[in-house]
């Protein structure tokens, strides 16, 4: 006698959906992922894997082979605008508190890695989903797309990103994302000599890091009002930092401007009263859309992929309902305290006032001191995660 497969629809193919897909899949789920994107390509030009990504990645047999691109190994520094060292970090101490290194890795390759975790047929791009409905103990949860289908499942992820359809159909009183106050830049160049690390100014913030295979990753930060672009970004990062310390004009120059990516930072802050409703559940910023100042919003995501599919680990079809309200319970508050910890250091980055940077710069210089590694105690409680005792 054959026993059915419960049915799963994962909306969004980021690394979050994939993760969660697969998950489900290894659990003997039958999955099938929508992307509303005509093709599969990365949007985003590299994902930072800390130790507690990298240990989600490991759950649904991932994480090995991006290991091999960790490329950051020795020093990295926060700098003044004139190239003054505000802090050391060491690559080394990073391993040696969390017991793996982060990983940069272009978001292609973890592309690549996830989608050889699935069936061939398990991808249908070009299906965007407008909106959902939750269904309950004795009704499927459904989707329905722009190609007209209503399609159902035991199970609906949301993991459709900031501006979720599927969000808005299960908490439509919830305000949504807002805007943090600054824009952001970023890129993949060809290989120059750098020292990892970021470099804080007057509300600008400038990171590079190494690629292992030799390119260089950047990123710029900026307040600004929302919405506000310009013809040529890559003229407007030079003008902006024209007055940093090298190489970071020789970065920004080695961009073309076409292969600058130039978004507006939001975040969920205002916690959703629940991560689901019914048989649909939310992940990533779908859920808790956060600043990247700790790296973090990937990283949460795969998190809670490995979370939901352990809860429903040997749940039939008819006990969906039942479970989900554990993962809001695993899940709810952690991502809620991540998001209110980027935001804090996201402030402090960005502030602009003269004195007020001037304070902060002689906080961190002390810090650097007296406790070099002051910066990593408060991740202490983030990367520390680990996938669930019984999954397997």
């Amino acid at each position: 006698m054959s026993v059915t497969k419960p049915e799963a629809i994962v909306v969004g193919a980021g690394p979050g959906g994939l993760t969660a897909a697969t998950a489900l899949h290894r659990k003997g789920w039958s999955v099938v992922v929508l992307e509303r994107a005509a093709t599969l390509e990365p949007i985003g030009a590299a994902i930072a894997l800390a130790p507690n990504g990298l240990r989600a990645l490991d759950a649904v047999g991932a994480g090995e082979p991006l290991r091999g691109l960790a490329a950051i190994r020795g020093a990295a520094t926060l700098r003044r605008p004139d190239g003054r060292v505000l802090a050391p970090t060491s690559g080394e101490a990073f391993v040696e508190r969390f017991g793996e290194p982060m990983v940069l890795a272009p978001r292609a390759e973890l592309m690549r890695v996830l989608l050889a975790g699935l069936p061939a047929d398990a991808l249908r791009t070009g299906t965007a989903v407008l909106t959902a409905r939750p269904g309950g103990p004795d009704e499927r949860a459904s989707v329905t797309t722009t190609t007209g289908e209503t399609l159902t499942a035991d199970l609906v992820v949301g993991a459709d990103g900031i501006r979720s359809p599927i969000r808005h159909a299960l908490f439509p009183e919830h305000p949504g994302p807002r805007y943090a106050g600054f824009t952001t830049w970023r890129a993949i160049v060809p290989g120059i000599e750098i020292v990892p690390g970021e470099t804080w100014g007057r509300g600008l913030v400038f990171g590079a890091m190494p690629l292992a295979d030799g390119r260089v990753y950047w990123y710029a930060t900026a307040n600004r009002p929302a919405g506000v672009t310009h013809g040529d970004e890559r003229a407007e990062l030079l003008r902006l930092y024209r007055d940093f310390h090298a190489p970071i004009g020789r970065l920004i120059e080695a961009a073309t401007p076409e292969r600058i990516l130039h978004l507006d930072v939001h975040e969920m802050a205002d916690p959703l009263p629940a991560h689901h409703r019914g048989r649909v559940v939310l992940i990533g910023d779908a859920a808790h859309a956060m600043t990247p100042n700790l790296g973090q919003g990937g990283n949460q995501a795969l998190e809670d992929a490995i979370e939901l599919a352990d809860v429903l680990t040997r749940v039939p079809a008819d006990g969906v309902v039942r479970a989900l309200p554990e993962y809001t319970e695993r899940r709810l508050a952690r991502t809620s305290e991540v998001v209110r910890k980027s935001r804090r250091l996201g402030a402090m980055a960005q502030w602009e006032g003269r004195g007020a940077v001037a304070i902060r710069d002689g906080l961190l210089r002390m810090a650097g001191r007296l406790a070099p590694d002051a910066a990593l105690r408060p991740l202490d409680s983030i990367l520390s995660w680990r996938p669930p005792v019984d999954f397997a």
